[in-house]
């Protein structure tokens, strides 16, 4: 990995994690044209730079943080089922991020749903979350254990199936993903230390200018999503997966194959 495809591959995770069109499908597509998906190193440096996206929601939301108690365990209620299914999936979802196809069908499916999304919850206002409301959203949250689904699209359509407003939905989305992705970085660090791999100061440098670059521009989307959302719903982003889905699925199956191996 270069300097140039490591702030492209930076880029796309600020704009995309907090945004419903699945990063994780997005980092995947884009380390594939690269070239360099194979590598080890950008296996961990797509999971580590999140670390940078994480910063942009403390520093967004600062107040929010000191609120209560109440809070941290709604979010350790919301996180729970991330991590034991995330243990007990591990290799079935490494096996996924392999393909291209699980994205490029994830994405269009996704996008079907996000095509409806705000019919099915019209008229969801609510702004309160109780413990089983922050579990069933955690459970919502695991379906973007599979490639292209989106973990924030999943978690805030969790939230609008149990009435909240959307924007309420959304802010709980990023506040989830503090654990659920301090969680990805630590199991994917610990992984890359029992493998025997040792970052070069030259890997360093790419992990800091990633995570730099990651939290600018997430700061950038977070406070441009949550005002578009809140006056345009998601049928944008409904459309956009699902002209993205179908343009892969071509380029995979009529140009040529694409592989993330």
């Amino acid at each position: 990995m270069n300097i140039i495809e490591a702030v492209v591959l930076a880029i796309i995770e600020g704009i995309t994690e907090f945004l419903p069109v699945s990063s994780t499908g997005h980092m995947i597509i884009a380390s594939s044209f690269f070239g360099i998906a194979q590598e080890d190193f950008t296996k961990l440096f797509t999971i580590a730079i999140q670390l940078g996206t994480i910063l942009s929601v403390l520093v967004l939301y600062f107040k929010r943080f000191f609120q209560s108690v109440d809070f941290y365990l709604k979010l350790g209620v919301a996180f729970i089922p991330a991590a034991v299914f995330g243990v007990l999936l591990n290799d079935f979802i490494d096996g996924l991020l392999e393909s291209p196809v699980t994205v490029a069908v994830s994405l269009v499916i996704g996008g079907v749903i996000l095509l409806k999304v705000d019919e099915w919850f019209k008229g969801s206002a609510d702004t309160q979350i109780t413990y089983v409301t922050a579990l069933k959203i955690g459970l919502f949250q695991c379906l973007a254990m599979i490639p292209g689904v989106s973990r924030s699209g999943a978690s805030i359509v969790g939230g609008m199936s149990q009435k909240l407003s959307r924007t309420t939905a959304a802010e709980f989305s990023f506040f989830l993903a503090i654990p659920t992705m301090l969680g990805a970085t630590a199991k994917k660090a610990w992984d890359y230390y029992e493998a025997g791999l040792v970052l070069s100061s030259e890997q360093i440098n790419l992990l800091i200018i990633g995570n730099v670059v990651g939290f600018v521009v997430a700061v950038i989307a977070i406070r441009s999503f949550i005002g578009f959302l809140s006056k345009n719903g998601f049928k944008v982003f409904g459309y956009y997966r699902i002209v993205v889905g179908v343009a892969l699925l071509i380029i995979h199956f009529f140009i040529r194959p694409l592989t993330l191996i």
